[in-house]
């Protein structure tokens, strides 16, 4: 029996959970490949990219039971993401990759069926479990940038699956990524371009100074969302924790998936 073990999260709202991911290569006479431990429609859908993309690179999977435990099971797991995690775990059991290595981090990405590593959500919240738990991370090459923002750990930061096995034998090693900032700023609202709305205005000052909730009720066109966007003009600078708090957010929630104005 061979068992290979590969660290992945699962996201609960900004909070990345630790998962297992336990890959057994058993005995049989038919190949099976089966994904457990309750995932979404994407998640059990890895095993047809993981298959192609492992056929991409020149390998093919075992013709024996494969089973992919995605622990605690009774922690729902969703998203694209654990491609890359099943993946290496596959190629720990086959023998591919040292199970020991593999197992010292934390790996999220997704796969194409050319075997390349496509960007996803989430990374940051992922490189600060992975920093906290002490562990690496490996990533899409895409998404470096913003995994070397959760500080110092070892990130990996592939473009595709043949060229993370070379780096972890070796044979062409990857240069570590570096934080970057965004190319340019955008110029944030201002209160000295609103006309009238003086409650309203004190009222916004009122809660950037005291930290207090807001609720404005009105309308339509009566100038919330404009108003809105002016009150982080009014707060103070975020300190470093705070920044990567909300880059979390951010990257958690793209603004396609962003609730509209209520």
């Amino acid at each position: 029996m061979t068992i290979a073990h590969v660290y992945t999260v699962a996201f609960q709202g900004i909070e990345a959970r630790e998962v297992d991911v336990q890959v057994h290569i058993g005995g049989g006479t038919q190949s099976i490949f089966n994904v457990v431990g309750l995932g979404d429609k994407a998640v059990t859908e890895s095993r047809e990219r993981v298959r192609a993309a492992l056929s991409a690179i020149g390998l093919a999977l075992p013709y024996q039971r494969l089973t992919v435990n995605l622990a605690p099971a009774d922690l729902p797991k969703e998203g694209s993401h654990y491609d890359l995690p099943i993946a290496l775990g596959l190629l720990a059991a086959m023998g591919v990759l040292p199970a020991v290595e593999v197992a010292r981090y934390t790996a999220l990405g997704e796969l194409s069926l050319d075997a390349q590593l496509a960007p996803v959500a989430g990374v940051l919240p992922a490189a600060i479990a992975a920093s906290e738990a002490q562990r690496g991370l490996i990533c899409p090459a895409a998404s470096g940038a913003e995994a070397a923002w959760a500080g110092r750990i070892e990130i990996i930061a592939a473009p595709s699956l043949i060229s993370l096995v070379n780096h972890m034998k070796g044979v062409q090693v990857l240069s570590p990524p570096k934080p970057r900032l965004a190319e340019e700023v955008v110029a944030i609202p201002d209160l000295k371009d609103v006309k009238g709305q003086e409650t309203a205005k004190r009222a916004l000052e009122i809660t950037a100074a005291g930290g207090h909730n807001m609720l404005m009720i009105g309308p339509p066109g009566a100038g919330k969302s404009m108003l809105a966007a002016r009150l982080p003009g009014l707060l103070p600078p975020l300190d470093a924790r705070e920044a990567l708090a909300i880059m979390a957010l951010t990257h958690l929630n793209p603004p396609s998936a962003r609730l509209g104005n209520c």
